[in-house]
C-alpha cells in the first residue's frame, strides 16, 4: 500500500513537471528504426529513426486506499475536492466523472480525492457525511466549503474558482 503511494507520488513528480527547453529531446533506438533495402536486396541500412516525444500527464485523481493515504492528500498544499461517493450510489455515478472532468480542466491547481465511503466509513463520519455523494473542499487541511447532491459543469466550475481564488 504504501509502496504504490510512494510510487504514485514520485510519478507524479517527474510527469507532471515542465520540461525546460530542451529538456525532452525525442527519443530513438535502433528497435525503432525503419530499415530500408538496398536495390540488390543484399544490405539493410537503417533509414532516419523516428521520433518519441513524451507528453505532459498530472494525476489530479486520487482513489483513497487507506487514512494515512487520505491525510496526505488532504493535508497537501494544493485545494483538494474530496468526492464521498458509493458503488451501489447512481448519483455518485453521474456527479464522479462530471467532477473529475471540471477538476482536470483546472491543470493542477486542485486535486480531487475519491474515498467509497462503504470502505472509509470513519473518514466519512469524520466529515460529517450523511447523504452521498457529499463533496467538501478542504484547503490548507480545513474544510471551506462543502455540498451535497448532484450539480451541473457550470455550478462545479463555480464551487472550484471560490476555493482556488
Amino acid at each position: 500500500m504504501a509502496q504504490r503511494l510512494l510510487l504514485r507520488r514520485f510519478l507524479a513528480s517527474i510527469i507532471c513537471r515542465k520540461p525546460s527547453q530542451g529538456q525532452w529531446a525525442p527519443l530513438a533506438s535502433r528497435a525503432l528504426q525503419t530499415p530500408q533495402r538496398s536495390p540488390n536486396n543484399l544490405t539493410v541500412t537503417p533509414s532516419q529513426a523516428q521520433s518519441i516525444y513524451t507528453t505532459r500527464v498530472c494525476t489530479v485523481t486520487f482513489n483513497i486506499q487507506d487514512g494515512p493515504d487520505f491525510q496526505d492528500v488532504v493535508n497537501n498544499e494544493t485545494p483538494v475536492v474530496v468526492d464521498f461517493h458509493a458503488q451501489w450510489c447512481g448519483p455518485c455515478k453521474i456527479l464522479g466523472p462530471r467532477l473529475e472532468k471540471v477538476v482536470a480542466k483546472q491543470h493542477g491547481k486542485v486535486v480531487m480525492a475519491k474515498p467509497d465511503t462503504d470502505d472509509h466509513t470513519d473518514l466519512a463520519i469524520e466529515y460529517e457525511v450523511s447523504a452521498v455523494p457529499t463533496v467538501p473542499a478542504i484547503k490548507n487541511g480545513d474544510v471551506v466549503d462543502k455540498f451535497v447532491g448532484i450539480k451541473d459543469e457550470d455550478q462545479l466550475e463555480a464551487f472550484l474558482k471560490k476555493l482556488i481564488g
